[in-house]
């Protein structure tokens, strides 16, 4: 007889986004399981269309749960919520086999109140939920999150938008991975005109996309900025006819704009600052890449999520400018047979950076093999990248490429080696095998580098990630978690990444 499984998980629709890797675990452990989750009615929408659950069923009341759990014919009890309700339902349910949760709410209230660690804090919540699984012998499938585990998050649709908002104003890398949402609301709206609304110094990055009819500026820091600069913003949007604004920027001043300028479908992060200006709210998970994040806004529109691809590749070539940029190789010295290798040592946050001398040893030794790395970065790299050239013998191209120009380099690389930052998502984007050295920060928070393709070396440390973008100076005073990634390390890796591309 197959095992009749029932899953409780009582909160906050993020907790119940996160439970996703569990219906997972269960089904590839036992195939012929079933699976039915009792959730909260507000957050039942979230779980549907998930392909691991054959039954939602919305809590009423304690009564209706424990007549419902005793006449179903429940094998196992799968408490994720671990209060005192689900305590009496578990007791009361009369249901063979139990598992439970470690919930350790005293000690996350003991960190909140009083700073007081402890190691029981280090584990993520889905790492949690996925260890209750260990009772019963249900090895775990993966904690990752993936687009489909958003369910539908259906809700009344227009048929058909003639014109989009999407409101991106963050840094580099957060607006590279908001293209992919682009192309999505294509599918979505062939005929709709897209607009994006961003800052000057993202503006050619969506100018020269394909998917993007128009590039409205945010001028933050001039006749945008101050208190008033949104009204102002949005008096430039309102009366323009904008039919749905998306939102995968999380502040409160993007949501606040699209509010005052009456665009009437409003579709951003449930974590928004803003969140109270918008009209409709996706579950915003750390697990999950930030593409994928960003794909999820389409959920209220595009419920089964079918248009949603899983393309990693979305950033286009300007033939002419790739040709000038493979002559400028030339020029610099790259010989027939040699394979180009990018390198980008630098990120506006210091703990994101990996050692300067190593970066120069593993140029050195790229270049033993018979490689031709190019450093490249902005003019904030070029000190930087000078020293390490003078040590290493590396090209030094630091603030000498517009990002059209980084663009249209990409395919002529072989591998991009690059600490977490936008010209690594550029990358990736662009379907150069990228990999990633991250300090501070961690793959866990969604920003890696998007693809099958790459890889990211990383130390496993109680203290990562430290900040969510990093910072200026390591808050542990060791910065261990880029001291202790050798450059043996690094350069395996990337000699294991040629390797497989050369035999692809």
């Amino acid at each position: 007889m197959p095992n009749n499984i029932l899953v409780v998980r009582l909160s906050s629709l993020g907790d119940v986004i996160l439970t996703a890797p569990v219906y997972r675990a269960l089904k590839a452990h036992w195939p012929d399981c079933r699976i039915s989750v009792l959730v909260k009615p507000q957050f039942a929408a979230a779980l549907e269309g998930n392909p691991w659950i054959d039954e939602i069923i919305p809590f009423s009341s304690l009564q209706a749960a424990v007549t419902l759990a005793r006449s179903s014919g429940f094998t196992h009890f799968l408490d994720l919520h671990a209060n005192l309700r689900s305590f009496f339902l578990r007791r009361l349910s009369g249901i063979p086999l139990k598992a439970v949760y470690r919930k350790d709410a005293m000690a996350r209230r003991l960190f909140v109140a009083l700073g007081v660690p402890s190691p029981v804090l280090e584990k993520h919540t889905v790492q949690r939920y996925l260890d209750a699984l260990a009772a019963w012998g249900v090895p775990a499938a993966g904690s990752s999150l993936v687009l489909k585990d958003y369910g539908s998050l259906q809700s009344t649709a227009p048929a058909a938008a003639s014109k989009v908002l999407v409101i991106q104003s963050a840094f580099l890398g957060d607006s590279l991975l908001t293209l992919p949402l682009a192309r999505e609301i294509k599918a979505l709206w062939p005929g709709c005109k897209l607009s994006v609304l961003t800052l000057s110094k993202t503006a050619e990055l969506f100018s020269s996309s394909e998917w993007v009819d128009e590039v409205i500026i945010d001028d933050k820091r001039g006749v945008h900025g101050g208190p008033f600069g949104p009204w102002k913003m949005a008096r430039a949007l309102k009366g323009r006819g904008f039919e749905v604004a998306i939102i995968p920027h999380r502040s409160f001043r993007s949501a606040l704009i699209a509010y005052i300028a009456s665009i009437p479908r409003r579709i951003g992060f449930s974590s928004s600052a803003g969140r109270i200006f918008l009209t409709d709210e996706v579950p915003f998970a750390w697990l999950m890449h930030d593409v994928d994040r960003n794909l999820a806004l389409l959920k209220p529109l595009d419920g089964a999520g079918g248009r949603l691809t899983e393309k990693s590749v979305y950033l286009g070539q300007d033939e002419a400018q790739s040709g000038a940029m493979l002559a400028r190789l030339r020029e610099a010295g790259l010989k027939d047979g040699q394979l180009a290798i990018g390198v980008h040592p630098g990120s506006v946050w210091e703990t994101k950076r990996w050692l300067s001398e190593r970066f120069a040893e593993l140029c050195r030794k790229l270049i033993e093999d018979g490689h031709f790395p190019v450093l490249v970065g902005g003019p904030q790299d070029k000190e930087l990248c000078a020293g390490i050239a003078r040590a290493s013998g590396a090209a030094d191209w630091a603030g000498r490429t517009k990002l059209n120009e980084l663009k249209a380099l990409m395919p002529h690389l072989s591998l991009f080696i690059t600490n977490d930052s936008g010209p690594m998502h550029l990358a990736a984007g662009c379907g150069v095998p990228t990999l990633a050295i991250f300090g501070a920060t961690t793959r866990e928070l969604g920003f890696f580098p998007y693809g099958e393709a790459h890889r990211v070396v990383e130390v496993d440390l109680a203290c990562r990630p430290c900040r969510l973008h990093g910072g200026r100076v390591c808050p542990e005073g060791h910065f261990l978690c880029m001291k202790l990634i050798t450059t043996d390390q690094v350069l395996g890796a990337a000699r294991s990444m040629l390797k497989v591309k050369a035999t692809a």
